[in-house]
């Protein structure tokens, strides 16, 4: 905002208005209640009140009082609903200022209020008859579309997470019947009855204008085609979920597939024979808990649940030797399929990684970061996505050290570090920076970086390149070497999740989510504020950038082979290059 902002501490609400957003109605002066919220008023005014002005002229000055501009820094939940509301406008286009505090109240409310109070709330700013017992009666259906352009905007951020909570459910179904029987007195709020009907597709049998005050009749009002396909469960998260199963191929090496909670054996293992070469008829899945009880899957028995996840891992072994639990090994054969990649191409390579990448960042919700911060009760199934991206910037980073330390000979891995310093620098060039971290981090991964025999043959063209790369990934100053580069970047564009998240996570432990049992509402101005990186870089969208004809270049990317102990990591490292 152009004003600098009071402190984070200061607990104060500071109403800022600029002459531009004035200057087609009277001035309002700022009028709160106390001690809902505490506010910056006139000089002299209270000993409790202090006052900060903006301009560079006397109080008393009109052009002094129209430069000022007042935000919202700390309120009981109920008055900076109140406050937003009273703020709103009903043009097209809000005021910056306005349009900001609705998006923060909207991102961050979670955090101090639950979505049933909200709903509550609003129910009763819609359906009062008076404001502070002082409202005009013309004002009336102006109030009630504030409400409902709030709502609206409260939907369009949340579609996807309302029709899974009941709360929700039931206020969109009361307050839109409430709108049916307000429409006939105030017409004006046709225009976001219509706006309702299209946002939670409904389709109405009946108009206005077909209905006249004289002749209507309270059945006639709910007369509507409520199939309210919105409101209705698109399936059960169980049935939709998409997480990473991890099929073992030994006791530190697994296969991560992308797959829905509802996936069957057979798929899993179609999936996994392709990877590791074997004919799948050839294979078996078996369940094996930490105690050690084994469960053969059947081809229709679904792969994936809860309990699993908690108490065993899923393996895959050979029907020939099904009396050996684990009859894989980090042997030749394993060694040569990280021979694969030498064949495949870097530039395609990387965006293969990019497409997979983008599919799970664009899927990801502002809110799962709030959530994801604030470990909310619950806030598992609310940060799926973002655990997804998380868990594969993990995994890329494995990836790369295990294609490297699989590799036995000399000349062959040499080329392989050379293939990974290319693939990071296509990803940059792609601005997938959640993979170019994952494949630098995994390239100075310890059981990588002391192979010196290995480095020592690489050229040093390929040398000074990595240290450019590697200076991007420079933590000092608080990484700025990186911030510098990414905000030149135009989107769309794939941020470095983990720092995104380090610096909600900084903003949130640095500051008192409440003060004086007032929400410290500028706290969460600066945590929306981060979080609306991610929609600035999927302000554009990535078209179709796959290679033509590369199945097995998508899958090989999709479905990575990984060692996930760091002890199995060096004993490889140790045995490609024993220490001297």
């Amino acid at each position: 905002m152009g004003s600098s902002r009071l402190r984070v501490f200061d607990p104060h609400l500071e109403r800022k208005d600029s002459a531009a957003a004035l200057s087609d109605r009277e001035l309002p002066l700022p009028t709160f209640d106390v001690p809902y919220f505490k506010y910056i008023d006139e000089e002299d005014e209270d000993d409790e009140w202090s006052s900060r002005s903006q301009s560079s002229t006397e109080d008393d000055s009109v052009d002094s009082l129209l430069s000022d501009r007042y935000v919202v820094v700390s309120g009981t939940p109920e008055k900076i609903l109140e406050h937003l509301l009273n703020d709103l406008h009903l043009e097209e286009v809000q005021d910056k200022e306005t349009e900001t505090l609705l998006d923060d109240f909207l991102l961050t409310y979670t955090v101090f209020m639950t979505t049933d109070d909200l709903c509550q709330a609003l129910l009763r700013h819609y359906s009062a008859k008076k404001y502070q017992g002082k409202e005009e009666n013309s004002d009336v259906p102006r109030r009630k579309r504030k409400v409902l352009h709030l709502v609206s905007q409260w939907i369009a951020l949340y579609k996807d997470w309302l029709p899974e909570d009941e709360h929700s459910k039931m206020f969109l179904k009361t307050i839109y019947r409430n709108v049916l029987d307000d429409v006939y007195e105030y017409p004006i709020l046709e225009k976001e009855l219509k706006e309702f009907q299209k946002i939670l597709g409904m389709h109405r049998r009946h108009t206005v204008d077909e209905y006249s005050p004289q002749k209507k009749n309270k059945a006639l009002f709910h007369q509507f085609s409520l199939k309210e396909n919105w409101l209705q469960h698109r399936g059960t998260v169980t049935e939709t979920e998409e997480i990473f199963c991890h099929v073992y191929i030994t006791e530190h090496s697994y296969v991560s597939v992308k797959a829905k909670v509802s996936s069957i054996a057979q798929e899993i293992l179609k999936v996994v024979a392709e990877k590791i070469q074997y004919a799948e008829e050839d294979l078996a899945l078996v369940a094996i808990t930490f105690s050690g009880e084994k469960h053969e899957l059947q081809p229709n028995d679904l792969v994936i649940s809860k309990s699993l996840e908690a108490s065993g891992r899923i393996y895959v072994y050979r029907k020939d030797l099904a009396d050996t639990l684990n009859p894989f090994a980090e042997n030749e054969e394993s060694q040569q399929r990280s021979m694969r990649i030498l064949g495949m191409n870097t530039w395609d390579l990387a965006l293969e990684l990019m497409n997979f990448d983008w599919s799970l960042f664009n899927s990801i919700h502002e809110q799962e970061l709030i959530y994801f911060t604030f470990s909310r009760q619950g806030s598992g199934e609310h940060t799926a996505n973002l655990s997804l991206l998380l868990q594969r910037c993990n995994e890329v980073q494995l990836w790369v050290a295990t294609e490297i330390l699989l590799c036995s000979q000399l000349g062959k891995r040499v080329q392989l570090v050379k293939k990974f310093i290319k693939i990071a620098a296509h990803c940059k060039a792609q601005r997938n920076l959640n993979s170019f971290f994952a494949i630098v981090m995994g390239l100075n991964t310890a059981s990588v970086s002391r192979l010196s025999q290995t480095w020592e043959k690489i050229p040093g063209k390929f040398k000074k390149l990595f240290s450019e790369l590697e200076s991007l990934t420079d933590p000092s100053l608080n990484h700025k070497a990186y911030r510098d580069a990414f905000k030149k970047m135009k989107p769309p564009k794939i941020p470095f999740m983990p720092l995104l998240l380090k610096d909600v996570t900084f903003i949130h432990e640095g500051n008192k989510t409440f003060l004086d049992n007032l929400v410290n509402f500028e706290k969460l101005h600066m945590i929306a504020d981060t979080v609306r990186t991610l929609r600035h870089c999927r302000t554009n969208q990535f078209g179709d950038l796959s290679p033509k004809e590369h199945q097995e270049l998508k899958s090989y990317v999709n479905h990575l082979y990984v060692i996930d102990s760091q002890q199995a990591l060096f004993e490889l490292s140790h045995r490609i290059e024993p220490r001297v």
